[in-house]
């Protein structure tokens, strides 16, 4: 079945920082995940981190300037302060 036009493909375009990423991944979930109570807070976590570390990442290539590094990330400002404030990033 082919994929509609327009539709995102969920196959990486680079299949092999994907696999450093998973390897990684599996190195934090097996810290992360030593308890019950983590495990279900686990997914949530993950992500946070990874979004704090992408924001992190983007301001220091853009000088701190929040327009610039949500350009570098794909996304909108008002999406980025947003993410700022929910993760507690200063600027």
């Amino acid at each position: 079945m082919m994929a509609r036009e327009g539709k995102r493909s969920h196959i990486s375009s680079f299949p092999v920082v994907e696999d450093v990423i998973e390897k990684k991944l599996e190195e934090i979930v097996t810290v992360l995940g030593s308890g019950k109570e983590n495990r279900l807070k686990l997914y949530d976590e993950v992500l946070d981190m990874i979004d704090r570390c992408l924001i992190k990442i983007a301001m220091r290539r853009s000088d701190n300037v929040k327009s610039a590094a949500a350009e570098f990330l794909g996304i909108n400002r008002n999406t980025l302060h947003n993410k700022m404030v929910k993760l507690n990033i200063k600027e």
